[in-house]
């Protein structure tokens, strides 16, 4: 037996003998105080992380007929210090509704957005990284209920849950944020922000960004492929001259140039594979990417503008790609194999492979572009600060291969990356002075 198994085998052990003392001890849950009845709840989620359901499940059982004040107390109580642990470990709002939202229920990731809300409502905003405030919103994390009540009990009844129904969820969903492993620390702590945080930020032109967004979306959504190509260039162009503008003024500003890193959530199944082609799009706009494959996401470390251009073509790629694999898989002549997971694995991949070779080329056909003396300098910083960001949150890494299992699989992926819209054939630009 290997060491991890006797460690799941002992914790399994502690569980029952803790859930037995309980019920030799035959402590009523109404005569426990906020304290008592918190560490019930990290013990019963504990016990659910080893597996031991059951037991959890007993627990809240017998934690329902706690007084509601005090039990109100003890929810708040526990994720307050599962957050304010979670926080200094790198995780951000977003990603923490993302992993419950993928391990739980819906009733788990409501809680989990109010219990950000409630803890975040303790920072004035300013001290809150303007990312931190986009994530917020984002989730719609803010305040809905009285303070008059606690809000677990407003919460069950929003939500037409009993007690010991809501205390399951909360079990779960403190089982599952308590085993999340320890990321770099990516942005400030909240209320710690400052208005220099705000300052250093590279502002990105948010007129720019709806337009390109406005054609992306009809050109994911026209069932013509001329005009698909046509509004899909227009918006890598938009995003091109603005990157190249804000480059060119930086130059003649003498602006540092900075890196920052961001997540980008990857829906299941091929996690990996979908992976290899956000790093692929990233690669080819001077940024790096980390694949955190068992958890749903990739990191990317890049300049914000960099970035922004990656999330935006990364999605409109993910989008052509995931319709050509199922149509591939409804093609009568395709066959069964076209729907099983090793075709549809090695179709991403060879997609993401191909899409990767042909952003270089059209990054090799663009050098014109920097051809302006004030860019390079620019460009060569922006490097060094990417590099510089990428060793201090990931001083080691290790590179992954993944198996194609599927040629038939590969020969569609490549095929359909060469039909794919990456938005770069079209006529060259000349950066604006």
């Amino acid at each position: 037996m290997g060491s991890s198994d006797r460690g799941r085998r002992a914790a399994k052990e502690r569980a029952r003998a803790r859930h037995a003392q309980r019920m030799t001890d035959g402590v009523d849950a109404r005569s426990l105080d906020a304290n008592g009845l918190a560490a019930r709840l990290w013990a019963a989620a504990n016990d659910y992380s080893y597996g031991q359901r059951q037991v959890a499940a007993a627990e809240a059982t017998a934690l329902g007929d706690a007084d509601d004040r005090q039990l109100g107390l003890a929810v708040a109580g526990v994720f307050h210090r599962t957050l304010n642990l979670l926080w200094p470990s790198g995780w951000l709002p977003y990603d923490l509704v993302q992993v419950i939202r993928r391990e739980c229920d819906d009733f788990a990731t409501a809680l989990v957005t109010d219990v950000i809300a409630v803890d975040m409502s303790q920072h004035a905003e300013a001290t809150l990284h303007e990312r931190w405030r986009d994530q917020l919103r984002q989730i719609e994390a803010r305040p809905w209920w009285p303070h008059d009540r606690q809000h677990f009990e407003q919460w069950l009844t929003r939500h037409i849950l009993t007690k010991v129904e809501g205390l399951e969820v909360v079990i779960v969903a403190l089982a599952t944020l308590m085993t999340l492993p320890k990321l770099p620390l990516i942005l400030p702590l909240p209320g710690t922000s400052t208005a220099a945080d705000a300052a250093t930020a590279v502002v990105v032109d948010q007129k720019v960004l709806a337009k390109v967004r406005g054609l992306l979306a009809k050109a994911e959504s026209t069932e013509f492929p001329e005009e698909a190509e046509a509004l899909s260039a227009k918006a890598q162009e938009l995003m091109t001259r603005h990157a190249f503008e804000r480059a060119l003024l930086d130059a003649d500003e003498h602006v540092p140039q900075t890196a920052s890193s961001r997540r980008v959530w990857l829906d299941t199944p091929y996690v990996g594979a979908k992976a290899q082609l956000v790093a692929a799009v990233a690669a080819a706009n001077r940024s790096r990417g980390v694949v955190y494959e068992k958890i749903g996401f990739i990191a990317l470390i890049g300049a914000d503008l960099d970035l922004e251009i990656t999330e935006l073509l990364s999605t409109s790629l993910l989008l052509q790609a995931t319709r050509a694999m199922v149509a591939a898989g409804t093609s009568t002549a395709s066959g069964i194999e076209a729907r099983s997971r090793t075709y549809r694995q090695s179709f991403l991949l060879a997609y993401a492979t191909r899409i990767g070779q042909r952003l270089r080329a059209a990054a090799q056909e663009s050098d014109d572009l920097v051809s302006d003396d004030r860019l390079l300098p620019v460009l060569a910083d922006r490097e060094h600060a990417v590099e510089q960001l990428f060793e201090e949150l990931y001083p080691s890494t290790v590179k992954k291969s993944y198996t194609v299992g599927s040629a038939a699989g590969w020969e569609a992926g490549t095929a359909a990356a060469d039909l794919a819209d990456i938005g770069v054939s079209r006529q060259k630009l000349t950066p604006t002075r």
